[in-house]
């Protein structure tokens, strides 16, 4: 193992949140049980605002950033892992309240790591990432909740072209449910098509407001906008219907009224995916495995170095990032 590793570090700077890339060591790591090579992570809103500095993501300081990671187990005091062991890291406060993927090595609690599935590859499994395993979980959300069909009504997936949309879109069209796919931008369209979505609707469209109670259209729903687009879309569900909310892209607000739950037993339903207990981690990565065409995975995500995460923060912020975007640790 070398002596000195490149991290992406956010540091105190005149009390203000600044990254930049930074050599460590090993003895600079915290003093967890099981230490991971990183091979591979990701660039998701949440790290577009830590590294970029635009949001208080870090809540201690210093902090390596990066929120999700896949790599192999190299050291282990812990009877859980063994040396050569492929994981990947999801959640758990990674670049909040613990050191994150964004370094050659980290030192990681034992309850936090996730078995990789058979099925993928290092890089494959960021191609998911936290993105896609959060999709996972709302689609295993909505099916427990009982509404959506196979070959039914329809299911709406917000922010389509995002990194949860793409995934959300390519697992529920795999069961044979009709995807609705919101998007404001049209040149997505045939890419959203290829994973299976059967019709579009303009993202506008739900993000003005409208009356609380709406035609019923969507069966159900997968939701990483949040604000008048959350509020529109439950409107619009179906008596019985759901909606599985997992982020604020648009806003965190939910300015609406108790209508569509107390009329029509509208559910909404919240999917965290950073303190998940292991058992839905372990199903929704079961689910990526079984339902994740490995052609659509790789027409979702794209391969970029290390050094370039600084210039992809500010374009995953400004919208310009389709799908997925991989950071090559040792690239």
């Amino acid at each position: 193992m070398t002596d000195s590793f490149k991290a992406f570090v956010i540091e105190d700077a005149d009390g203000k949140p600044k990254g930049g890339f930074k050599h460590l060591t090993l003895a600079d790591l915290p003093d967890n049980d099981v230490l991971v090579e990183v091979a591979y992570s990701t660039v998701n809103y949440k790290d577009g605002l830590a590294v970029s500095g635009k949001g208080r993501i870090a809540r201690k300081l210093p902090m390596v950033a990066g929120i999700d990671l896949a790599g192999t187990v190299v050291e282990s005091r812990s009877p859980d892992w063994k040396q050569g062991e492929r994981v990947i890291v999801n959640g758990w406060g990674l670049s909040e309240t613990v050191w994150g993927g964004y370094a050659k090595f980290q030192r990681l609690k034992p309850e936090w790591l996730t078995r990789l599935p058979d099925a993928f590859t290092l890089e494959e499994a960021m191609g998911i990432g936290t993105a896609g395993y959060t999709a996972s979980l709302c689609v295993d959300a909505l099916e427990k909740w009982g509404v959506i069909q196979p070959g039914g009504k329809e299911v709406l997936v917000t922010g389509a072209a995002g990194g949860v949309g793409s995934v959300a879109v390519a697992l529920l069209a795999k069961r044979g449910y009709p995807v609705t796919a919101a998007t404001g931008r049209p040149e997505t369209h045939d890419y959203l098509g290829s994973l299976g979505a059967t019709s579009f609707i303009e993202r506008g469209a739900l993000s003005e407001k409208g009356a609380p109670l709406q035609k019923e259209r969507w069966a159900g729903g997968v939701d990483a906008v949040g604000g008048q687009t959350l509020v529109t879309a439950l409107s619009q569900t179906v008596y019985g219907g759901a909606i599985a909310a997992c982020g604020l892209a648009g806003s965190a607000d939910l300015p609406g009224t108790v209508l569509p739950h107390i009329l029509r037993s509208v559910a909404l339903l919240g999917v965290d995916s950073v303190m998940a207990p292991q058992p839905k981690r372990d199903a929704a990565w079961t689910r990526l495995a079984r339902d994740l065409d490995k052609a659509h995975l790789k027409s979702m995500y794209e391969v970029q170095p290390f050094d370039a995460l600084p210039d992809l923060a500010t374009k995953i912020l400004a919208g310009q990032i389709r799908g997925r975007v991989v950071v090559d640790i040792n690239g």
